[in-house]
């Protein structure tokens, strides 16, 4: 049986900001959470898998957050920026593009 279904969302959500909000008051980590844990009702090793749930989610939402503000933004200023000179007037471009063209299927009478 899944005992972390006795606690609410809300529940879990207070608890594992309190832990953050006072983390710094306490020697550890786990001085903390041994703190915090029975003033909600649970023992310490369950909150400290809500605070390691909560901290994976937010590490994994600031990589994407990274790779879609900096990485996919800048792939194509690297791209420009290794290929010194623009194109003259007329000339095909250098630029190769991220995404290739797919040819357009051909229909067999």
């Amino acid at each position: 049986m899944d005992k972390s279904k006795q606690f609410s969302s809300e529940v879990r959500e207070r608890a594992v900001r309190l832990v953050q909000e006072h983390r710094g008051e306490y020697p550890s980590l786990w001085a903390a959470v041994e703190s915090i844990a029975p003033k909600i009702g649970c023992v310490p090793q369950t909150l400290l898998e809500w605070i390691k749930r909560v901290e994976s989610v937010e590490l994994a939402t600031l990589e994407w957050v990274s790779w879609f503000n900096d990485h996919r933004l800048m792939e194509p200023l690297i791209v420009l920026s290794q290929n010194s000179q623009p194109p003259a007037p007329g000339e095909p471009s250098k630029i190769r593009p991220s995404v290739q063209p797919v040819p357009a299927p051909t229909r067999q009478y």
